[in-house]
């Protein structure tokens, strides 16, 4: 099996959800240093149109289609994408495995309100987990960013999720991984939203028939304007396609 399938200049990992988190589980064991990037159309298109982001995450460890459009892009191939393996997926997963091995783990990202949820329901739902750390996504000064970031890496958490949105997520990451001996780093967009209450996650039945992105669009209206890369993804993976 080809481990890696590339789309729009993309290397997507050729993998299903359960089979990425063992992998995942495997590599944090082992005190291997992972860079994961769960990329959606949206976030290919970004990197479509920045080398240097572009560049932030091709040197990860692993790219996973968290994305449908990204599973549908390589239908056309003999050997496409099984599933999507999303951030949000992974994240719970992880945490779940995290709790049954009392792995370290630092979050940062959300707003004040959503970070201080999400810390409760991580100390609540897995109380095996050594929560080392925790911080919004939002830094007043340079120095407060720069001293989230030693405290990561002082921290030396098995797990550290980023959930800031891309780019920002990716770059927070980037800056700090030559400082890194160990650990598991995975940007996870609104995934904090999610687990702490605050945004309602599409129903199971929306899910399985790839039409999350429709129920968050009517969810939130607001999110409207980011269709466009969803329609250029479309053109530019079809035009691809017919190469």
């Amino acid at each position: 099996m080809a481990r890696k399938i590339t789309v729009l200049g993309i290397p997507f990992y050729n993998t299903k959800l359960q089979e990425m988190v063992s992998e995942l589980t495997d590599r944090i064991d082992s005190q291997q240093k992972t860079f994961v990037v769960t990329a959606n159309p949206e976030i290919v298109m970004k990197a479509y149109d920045d080398p240097s982001f572009k560049a932030h995450i091709t040197q990860s460890d692993y790219i996973t289609a968290d994305g449908i459009g990204v599973v549908k892009a390589t239908e056309h191939l003999k050997e496409p994408l099984p599933e999507r393996v999303t951030g949000f997926d992974m994240f719970q997963n992880l945490l779940e495995r995290g709790n049954a091995k009392g792995y370290s783990l630092y979050l940062v990202g959300g707003t004040e309100e959503v970070i201080n949820k999400t810390h409760k329901v991580v100390r609540s739902s897995y109380p095996n987990i050594n929560l080392k750390g925790s911080h919004s996504g939002f830094f007043e000064t340079t120095t407060e960013r720069c001293d989230v970031q030693k405290a990561i890496i002082d921290s030396k958490a098995d797990m550290v999720f980023v959930a800031m949105g891309s780019p920002y997520q990716e770059t927070f990451i980037t800056e700090i991984l030559p400082q890194i001996q160990k650990g598991l780093f995975m940007g996870i967009g609104g995934s904090f939203d999610v687990l702490s209450g605050t945004v309602k996650r599409a129903p199971l039945f929306w899910q399985k028939l790839g039409l999350e992105w429709f129920y968050r669009l009517a969810s939130q209206p607001t999110r409207l304007w980011r269709m466009k890369d969803l329609v250029r993804f479309y053109l530019a993976a079809r035009k691809e396609a017919k190469r």
